[in-house]
């Protein structure tokens, strides 16, 4: 399996923003997101082959007790579904993140599913499959039906919410699970949409996540 990185570090968005937590990053994606945070693993994805005895033993060299599984997006990685029951054996809480464009039957306890909006689709040749695959409105519904799960939404624009809510009327979700995140890679752009972001969230009984990563450490990887 090809992975970009492992490292121990704090949840930082949804329902368990700030749990300690062994992050395995897959590399590879299906999609290209414009203002992706982690290019390397798709715009040009990086790593290294490694066996799944090799992953699972570097994860147990962590004290945490979650493992969270992610990318690129790892749903399409193989040998996936292997990796999540291993670690399930090994007693760890495992987290997804997920686009959820992509149905794998992996062992999971919380499906975290960050549909992508239009203001994620980028400019030039990748345009076209990025708009077609970015919104998989049966596939959104069968993670539903199979898994406890989460919906993160990265908003730039208040104008962004009409599309969210369309969204939620077509894969017919649980309001009370949506999560709003500001989108951005600076924490001064993340606390200024923030601020009208959160005032969306109490209007429409959505939750709000801050990217406690980014507030901590900037937009760097392996931390």
């Amino acid at each position: 399996m090809k992975i970009a990185e492992i490292f121990h570090s704090l949840q930082g968005e949804g329902s368990l923003v700030g749990v300690p937590s062994v992050f395995v990053r897959t590399s590879g994606c299906n999609l290209r997101c414009a203002w992706c945070d982690t290019p390397y693993t798709s715009w040009q994805p990086e790593g290294d082959e490694r066996s799944l005895d090799a992953i699972l033993t570097e994860v147990a060299s962590y004290p945490a007790k979650h493992a969270v599984v992610t990318g690129g997006e790892p749903m399409i990685a193989p040998g996936i579904v292997e990796l999540t029951e291993r670690l399930r054996v090994r007693g760890l809480h495992i987290t997804i993140e997920t686009a959820g464009t992509v149905f794998a039957p992996v062992a999971c306890d919380l499906m975290s599913i960050s549909p992508k909006l239009a203001n994620s689709t980028p400019e030039g040749s990748r345009a076209a499959q990025h708009e077609r695959l970015r919104f998989q409105p049966d596939v959104l519904r069968r993670l539903m039906a199979a898994y406890d799960y989460q919906l993160k939404f990265v908003v730039a624009r208040p104008e962004d919410l009409a599309e969210i809510q369309q969204m939620l009327y077509l894969i017919e979700a649980d309001r009370g699970k949506v999560i709003l995140m500001p989108e951005g890679i600076d924490a001064a752009v993340l606390h200024e949409r923030g601020l009208w972001l959160a005032e969306i969230a109490k209007r429409e009984g959505f939750r709000y996540s801050p990217r406690l990563h980014v507030d901590l450490w900037g937009n760097r990887r392996g931390i």
